[in-house]
């Protein structure tokens, strides 16, 4: 059985940049070098490399490849050039918040540092982007001590898309508790929604769940209110790609369905996520920009067509849940609960 452990989204090795091809998953296991910031550019559009976390750490060291070649130029030429392809990045995913922040805070600290040379500004723009990657696997693990004590024996927990190892460098952000609970033996079972139209759900984190040991059933998203209605979930944890401030979710499309099922059942749901994704900056979940794919994902399974030629499309990859229908947020800072816009601004602001 593969290591999941092993098995990392992003790796910076021997000064390179490695992704993992998630889009290969579960069939092949595939590792590809970026050479390029088009090619990092690339990466994220296309999905080999995705989760808000995990694309944060992907978009910081996507500087440092940009950079590589510019350690000749003096500051003020370094840094427009920075900037410029910090911008450029950032155009690749334009809901995961955690894109920007990363890019942000590259820029930032490189622009405080006092070096001068162009040699001393890309130490600086590495040295930021492995800080981002270290303080995720940390963070993630914080996420999982957190919220570890909120699965109890014998419980069924529903979880949509990933927020898994994959998303993340390490742990994840809505398994990170169940990786925890299940180091310390605790037995649970994980139903893990397919997450159409790109399987998600399915592809990686039945993937990641099932080679972990962990007990993983997994079912289509129309499934989900049934399985709730047998008494077989008693916890939905998802991740999220952005929390405005006051407490709305976007996260896969299919999560607001799911956060409205389980409220109908009464049925806890929360939401697992590190500060970078919390952004008080953006008031209210309408104000968040949804990110519309192309039409083939929804009019083809894998390469058969299912749907007209010709018929008209609609693919939003995210939507967002309402914050009243959220019962926490497990975040490395621990729990947050209602009222939101108080409490992310206590704890985050």
């Amino acid at each position: 059985m593969t290591d999941v452990a092993s098995v990392k989204s992003v790796e910076w090795k021997d000064d390179r940049l490695l992704l993992l091809d998630q889009t290969k998953l579960p069939v092949e296991v595939v590792v590809e070098e970026q050479t390029s910031v088009e090619q990092v550019w690339d990466s994220i559009k296309q999905l080999k490399v995705r989760g808000a976390p995990a694309i944060g750490v992907a978009g910081a060291y996507g500087l440092v490849v940009a950079m590589r070649g510019k350690r000749s130029l003096d500051r003020a030429a370094f840094l427009a050039e920075l900037k410029k392809h910090a911008a450029y990045l950032d155009t690749s995913r334009p809901t995961a918040v955690n894109l920007s922040w990363a890019l942000k805070r590259v820029v930032a600290a490189t622009e405080a540092s006092d070096a001068s040379t162009g040699d001393d500004l890309f130490h600086v723009v590495t040295s930021t982007a492995v800080e981002i990657h270290r303080e995720d696997i940390h963070i993630c693990r914080q996420i999982g001590e957190h919220g570890v004590d909120l699965i109890t024996e014998g419980m069924g927990i529903l979880t949509h898309c990933n927020a898994g190892r994959l998303a993340a460098s390490d742990w994840g952000t809505a398994t990170a508790p169940m990786y925890v609970a299940h180091e310390r033996g605790v037995p649970f079972s994980v139903y893990s929604d397919e997450s159409r139209p790109l399987l998600q759900g399915s592809r990686l984190t039945a993937w990641e769940l099932m080679h972990a040991g962990i007990d993983t059933y997994t079912i289509t998203d129309n499934m989900a209110g049934f399985v709730m209605q047998q008494g077989l979930i008693d916890m939905v944890i998802v991740g999220t790609d952005r929390v405005a401030a006051n407490g709305d979710v976007a996260n896969k499309i299919g999560t607001m369905g799911v956060a409205i099922l389980a409220n109908h059942y009464g049925i806890p749901f929360y939401v697992a996520c590190p500060f970078s994704t919390v952004d008080l900056a953006t008031a209210v979940g309408k104000d968040i920009v949804i990110e519309e794919r192309g039409e083939d994902e929804v009019t083809h399974f894998g390469l058969r067509r299912t749907a007209p030629e010709g018929i008209k499309v609609r693919n939003p990859a995210f939507d967002v849940t309402p914050n009243e229908l959220v019962t926490g947020f497990v975040t490395d800072h621990g729990i947050v609960r209602p009222p939101y816009k108080e409490n992310l601004q206590k704890l985050f602001g």
